[in-house]
């Protein structure tokens, strides 16, 4: 059985112990995909959920504040006036895609797929994790997350 048919199963569990009474064929099915960035961050969150785990989605993204409005002149001419300005964020550069405790450890995940690659900002949180007792994980697959998560669960 795959990683994610494994949890397909915990979904399907999970709802036929919330909704006993709700028929099978009347239960949505979970659909789950590791083949995007976004798709595998889903599936990791939702897998520690229903294995009794923490997870979840850090956000570095900074904020953007948007002081345009439109105006229009004694001719009827409508034009924007404003500017838009970005702002960073205060969190800490490189953070990790997901934050988790597994059993009382605490895990950065970086979410990794195709050719991507950590940046500099990314190593060295990875570092800063390790010195503090942390692991850090770069996961490619929800496979390749689930063998680094029996790998500690054990």
């Amino acid at each position: 059985m795959t990683a994610i048919q494994i949890l397909k199963q915990l979904k399907e569990d999970e709802q036929i112990k919330n909704y006993p009474s709700v028929p099978i064929y009347a239960r949505p099915q979970a659909k789950f995909d590791d083949t995007t960035s976004n798709g595998l961050t889903k599936c990791i969150i939702e897998f520690l959920k229903l294995t009794g785990n923490h997870g979840e989605r850090t956000g570095n993204e900074g904020r953007t504040i948007d002081n345009r409005k439109q105006v229009t002149d004694v001719i009827g001419r409508t034009k924007t006036i404003g500017t838009v300005k970005r702002i960073p964020s205060s969190g800490t550069k490189g953070t990790s895609d997901i934050k988790a405790i597994i059993q009382g450890r605490m895990v950065a995940i970086e979410v990794k797929i195709g050719k991507d690659r950590q940046s500099e900002a990314q190593k060295s949180y990875q570092s800063m994790v390790e010195k503090a007792g942390g692991l850090y994980w770069i996961v490619k697959s929800f496979e390749d997350f689930y063998e680094k998560y029996n790998s500690i669960s054990k």
